[in-house]
């Protein structure tokens, strides 16, 4: 009896199972019809929304350079970029150039290498590059400079260059105050000549203008008529210094005779700045007939100064001027053909030009002279 109830139980769960298996599988055949039925039935608006969604897809895993480059080529192949007019194309830079496009260019000065605004001998804090360090030996060099005494050498008759008159903080005094002065109204520019050259220095003038056209001076300059500055007296005191320091060296004072300076012409140049040979004839008659000296100071990177009878490179001598030197030439050397060779670069005391004054790489320049 058992085993009947049991052949019976089992027979029933038998059937309950496949009854129940057959449920399941016409319940996904229908599914599958359903979903067959509703994609014959999409609309192509629905299908290309499906594809776009798919591409969207494909094209995220594409890196942002790969983007780019595509939008960058669209852009240049875009029809409406070819067909702009020469009108569209002025009418935009006059939205973003006004000056430009009205034929208005930045007021140009020849005093600076970009011909804009005047030239700093100076580096700006915020423009300062990068340096390299000195060696040993050349800080060495320096540190016994800083200890050496002024000395004086006879050049020759009338000519007298005081080594290490200028010491650090004379020297300091005048970079910043020649930069002061040369960033405003009257302050560097790069002269020229008439014939369109230019000369390879920036210049500066105090107390009178000096024009390399006309080779003559005058109250103001002619291109913009700015006045210059006048020369500060604590120049003044140092080169009444160097005239009775440099009587030292010569036979007798009346070798190079006392002068009052009322022009200062400043030079700076670069490291392919230079200057040919030439003489300083354009003060007055009176000036030039007592052959009043001419007093020069060195600041900055060394200069190699050439000195002649002649207007002979080839026969002239030369000298070594460096940061702190005063040269003197009057009496017999006033009229010497003069000019400076070359400048030695990285040259100029470390702490001038890295820690008071950061004086541009260069040679920076003054001579003192009666009108």
């Amino acid at each position: 009896m058992l085993r009947a109830l049991n052949s019976t139980s089992s027979s029933s769960f038998s059937k309950l199972f496949a009854s129940r298996s057959t449920l399941l599988c016409f319940f996904q055949l229908s599914i599958s019809s359903n979903s067959k039925k509703m994609e014959e039935h999409r609309t192509p608006s629905a299908v290309q929304t499906n594809l776009d969604s798919r591409t969207g897809r494909q094209s995220a895993s594409l890196s942002n350079s790969s983007l780019n480059t595509m939008v960058g080529q669209s852009s240049s192949l875009s029809p409406s970029r070819r067909s702009r007019s020469p009108q569209s194309v002025e009418s935009q830079r006059m939205k973003s150039s006004p000056k430009r496009a009205i034929g208005a260019s930045p007021e140009k000065r020849p005093g600076s290498e970009s011909e804009e605004g005047p030239f700093d001998i100076c580096i700006p804090a915020n423009k300062r590059g990068v340096k390299l360090q000195k060696s040993i030996l050349e800080s060495n060099r320096e540190k016994r400079k800083k200890l050496e005494s002024p000395a004086g050498q006879h050049l020759r008759p009338g000519m007298v260059l005081l080594k290490n008159f200028l010491d650090h903080m004379d020297q300091v005094k005048i970079v910043k105050k020649c930069r002061e002065l040369g960033i405003g109204s009257g302050g560097f520019y790069r002269p020229g000549y008439r014939d369109g050259g230019k000369l390879h220095l920036q210049m500066m003038c105090l107390g009178k203008d000096w024009s390399p056209e006309s080779r003559s001076y005058d109250k103001s300059r002619s291109f913009d008529g700015a006045v210059p500055p006048e020369i500060p007296e604590e120049f003044r005191k140092l080169v009444d210094q160097a005239l009775n320091d440099s009587h030292k060296y010569t036979k007798n004072v009346e070798e190079i005779p006392n002068m009052s300076p009322d022009i200062c012409i400043v030079n700076f140049y670069s490291y392919s700045g230079r200057l040919g040979l030439h003489q300083d004839r354009d003060e007055s008659e009176e000036s030039l007939r007592k052959r009043l000296p001419i007093v020069s100071f060195s600041i900055g990177d060394s200069a190699e100064f050439l000195y002649s009878d002649v207007r002979d490179v080839d026969k002239a001598e030369k000298v070594k001027l460096e940061s702190g030197d005063v040269l003197i030439f009057g009496g017999d050397a006033r009229h010497i053909f003069n000019g400076v060779r070359c400048i030695k670069p990285n040259t100029a005391p470390k702490i001038l030009i890295d820690k008071t004054t950061k004086l541009r790489p260069g040679y920076l320049n003054l001579t003192f002279r009666q009108y």
